[in-house]
């Protein structure tokens, strides 16, 4: 299973991105689906996750100006992010906790997206 991330450039801040995650199959069920970004030197940090029954939870920094979403149809997550800041400038990464099959579970990472916000 891969994940396709995409979305990440070079924006000016207060400006908007909108990044997209895609799985390279079908499951038997998608369970919780994340964000994860990691900066220069810094460890890599929760974003935003989505449980299956849509609940979501976001990191403080990005409350408010963050959005997670998903389409499970089209075994998809977005991030869309608005009113972007410089400190919001690192590799983004999806994450999958899923159940290919009723009897098996996966936990994938995507290859990671760039964002760098321009002050």
């Amino acid at each position: 299973v891969q994940l396709q991330a995409s979305g990440g450039g070079l924006v000016q801040a207060g400006g908007s991105l909108r990044l997209s995650c895609v799985a390279s199959r079908r499951f038997y069920r998608i369970d919780n689906l994340g964000w994860f970004r990691q900066a220069p030197g810094k460890e890599r940090e929760l974003v935003a996750s989505i449980t299956s029954g849509g609940s979501t939870k976001y990191a403080n920094s990005v409350q408010g100006r963050f959005t997670i979403s998903r389409d499970d149809a089209e075994h998809t997550v977005y991030l869309q992010m608005n009113s972007l800041k410089p400190e919001d400038t690192a590799v983004y990464y999806c994450n999958l906790n899923a159940k290919p099959s009723i009897d098996a579970r996966i936990h994938v990472w995507g290859q990671g997206t760039q964002v760098t916000v321009s002050s």
